[in-house]
């Protein structure tokens, strides 16, 4: 058949299906055209409301990360897009959109009269104006029905908006592949640049990609992709938005080979932290739904407590410090700000793209003995209740306490070191075990955990067993650091905080800042406790972590056979844990690097390096002192547990909690204590006298200096 005569036919034909269909659809016409205004505005409205990607920044303002769910989608003005590139892909899609009205029957013959040529499918009839409407609220059926109701959907939205608003939106709207959505996420992806940058060849190729984003990849089918961008140059040079020159020209022009990745990815622990918690923030939506939209589709943007300066150095000297075990052993790293709560610095695994576990807060599993590192929040119990820093206390190894309600605990001192008579301040400096099993005991069991609780530690994940004073119930670093952090900050807890600021896309603050702190326990004995702690830095377990010029508080820990070992301490600026371990499990650090892995060997010398590095530029600040007067007169605490009676006298020499410490120099390190605890099953069910509760304690565990 003629080819005139054929499209006679084709256009008789089509014609006459078409004012049949669109009469039998009459009523469902009438039905959108006259349709309640409301309802439709309302369609029209989420026009504005595309789905964009979230921004993660650092605390100088660095981009971290980029979230985004299917949709890679970072709108921008139309005054940011260039005009060679705007007018490259109107050439291509719509080259009449400036004088028609939403719907352009002229175009729609041409492009019928294109396919009948071609003998298939070669252009399409749609306006820029009818491709936004069928993107953001039809669905991709092909239908007489649907034609019609994107055409009168098109209609309204031209009434309702400007070109130029329309045009901007498409150019946010349009899928480009490779998961970008918009001109700039177009640009980035594959061009590695922003869409102001964008050549006229790089504006064709982009152009010519919209019809068909899968087979005009220029990466999976280059030769399509090549073919294709010469008709949008064609079209262009028709439009005379190009000459013949620079047609020939980008035709030249070579296409990208792999697509790019300019913004950083969601793939470390710090960022996935921020993730997790924001998805269980109710302040960005009541329902997961919402706020899982909010954080992937909603355009926020975010602001975190990351330091990048403390990061890269918390990571450095992780790496510098640790002896290589292939990975056997590793270390977690956290620093808080203890007026504010917020987490400056995390290190929580080597190789977070296969190893999700985050080692810092233990999200998703119980966290590691700590050991002696837990033995302050004994000492803060006990200064609670009234007794003094300077207060004596037997320390004698081997020693068995008697609670009631529980069978008798055998602890020893590390390696049956003797600690004889001593002050609750000695008895800190040197982690003597059998000084604080007593001390907790006398204290009351319960009044730890409640203290404990009070800092950020969940009472229900504690049991005031025994051994809790010696650190035999599992914590995270992340918890650590901020029960730390409220001692450093005279009682006031706050908890840890990854975000500082969150702005919606409008520019909004949806939240900022920190809580505004708890008080958990009076200046008073934080005080008395930090001078203590400061005097483990200086002459006790932890003089590794010494900080030249400036005040350091701290304690060590390590738990059975050397699984764990943490330092964690602070200055008034910041504070610190740090953890060191297996991944795996509990594993013996026996012979790690030619030694016997303690709190106050790698993780102190950590503690050390890094915080050198982080107070850089920070003023040295020196620690509050206690009110002296409101210290009570030392005494010997007579405990009624002990398997046997002490005498009074004490053997030790303490310096008084506000007396200068003496030169950082001066004093050889002492060695850590780490008892050998046997732990039976209890015999007896009675209620300890300080305790809230009947408890039994288990035989596993025991906790470590």
């Amino acid at each position: 058949m003629p080819l005139p005569l054929r499209f006679l036919l084709v256009v008789l034909v089509s014609g006459a299906g078409l004012a049949l269909g669109v009469g039998l659809l009459a009523p469902e016409v009438r039905t959108v055209m006259h349709a309640g205004k409301v309802g439709n505005e309302e369609n029209l409205v989420e026009l504005t409301e595309l789905s964009q990607r979230t921004e993660v920044y650092a605390r100088d303002g660095s981009l971290k990360a980029v979230l985004h769910a299917e949709e890679n989608r970072q709108p921008v003005s139309l005054s940011a897009v260039p005009e060679h590139v705007q007018n490259a892909i109107l050439d291509v899609e719509d080259d009449r959109f400036w004088l028609h009205r939403g719907v352009d029957l002229r175009s729609t013959v041409r492009a019928l009269r294109t396919n009948v040529n071609a003998g298939g499918v070669r252009q399409g009839g749609s306006t820029i104006t009818q491709q936004l409407v069928k993107n953001a609220l039809l669905t991709p059926e092909r239908s007489v029905n649907r034609k019609v109701r994107e055409a009168v959907l098109a209609l309204r939205l031209e009434n309702k908006l400007s070109k130029k608003e329309i045009l901007e939106r498409y150019l946010n709207t349009v899928y480009f592949g490779n998961g970008s959505y918009g001109v700039q996420a177009a640009a980035e992806t594959y061009f590695n640049t922003d869409v102001g940058n964008l050549t006229e060849a790089q504006a064709a190729m982009l152009a010519g990609i919209i019809r068909n984003p899968e087979g005009y990849d220029p990466i999976k089918h280059p030769d399509a992709a090549r073919t294709r961008r010469d008709v949008a140059v064609s079209r262009m040079v028709a439009n005379h938005h190009l000459d013949a020159a620079q047609a020939r020209s980008i035709k030249e022009d070579p296409l990208p080979l792999k697509v790019s990745a300019p913004l950083p990815e969601a793939n470390d622990y710090f960022v996935e932290e921020v993730k997790q918690r924001l998805l269980d923030d109710k302040r960005l939506g009541e329902t997961p739904q919402e706020r899982y939209n909010a954080l992937f589709k909603g355009g926020l943007k975010i602001t975190t407590t990351l330091d990048p300066r403390m990061q890269d150095a918390a990571e450095q000297k992780v790496t510098q410090i640790l002896p290589d075990t292939k990975g056997k052993f590793t270390a977690a790293l956290v620093t808080v700000e203890p007026g504010t709560g917020y987490v400056r610095a995390m290190v929580a695994g080597k190789d977070f793209n296969n190893t999700k576990y985050n080692l810092a807060t233990a999200r998703g599993g119980s966290g590691r003995q700590p050991g002696s590192s837990f033995k302050p929040f004994v000492l803060l119990t006990a200064l609670e209740r009234g007794y003094s820093p300077n207060d004596t206390i037997d320390g004698t190894t081997p020693c068995t306490l008697k609670v009631p309600g529980f069978a008798p605990y055998d602890v020893e001192n590390y390696e049956g070191e003797g600690g004889g008579i001593l002050s609750l301040t000695d008895a800190t400096v040197h982690s003597v075990n059998c000084a604080y099993v007593r001390l907790g005991a006398v204290a009351g069991l319960d009044k730890v955990v409640d203290m404990a609780d009070r800092l950020g530690i969940p009472k229900e994940r504690l049991k005031p067993y025994p051994s809790i004073s010696l650190g035999a119930q599992e914590v995270s670093p992340l918890e650590m650091a901020s029960a730390y952090a409220a001692i450093a900050n005279d009682g006031v807890y706050h908890a840890p905080h990854f975000v500082e600021k969150v702005v919606d896309r409008h520019g909004k603050v949806l939240f900022e800042g920190t809580d505004k702190g708890k008080k958990v326990t009076d200046a008073q004995y934080t005080r008395e406790a930090i001078q203590v702690m400061r005097q483990v830095v200086q002459r006790g377990t932890g003089v590794r972590a010494r900080l030249a010029g400036r005040q350091v508080a701290g304690k060590t820990g390590t738990s059975q056979n050397h699984e764990n070992a943490w330092f964690v301490g602070f200055t008034p600026q910041l504070a610190t844990a740090v953890w060191m371990g297996a991944p795996a499990g509990n594993i013996p650090m026996k012979n790690v690097g030619g030694i016997r892995v303690a709190g106050g060997t790698y993780p102190a010398r950590i503690f050390g390096a890094y915080m050198e590095v982080a107070l850089e530029g920070a003023p040295a600040l020196d620690f509050p002192l206690p009110n002296p007067k409101l210290i009570p007169r030392g005494k010997f605490i007579n405990d009624k547990f002990s398997a046997h009676k002490v005498p009074t006298t004490s053997t030790s020499t303490t310096l008084p909690v506000d007396a200068t410490l003496p030169p950082e120099t001066t004093l050889p390190p002492t060695p850590e204590t780490t008892p050998t605890t046997k732990l039976p099953p209890a015999t007896t069910t009675t209620k300890p006298p300080t305790t809230t509760t009947s408890t039994t304690e288990k035989p596993a565990g025991g906790g470590k200096p």
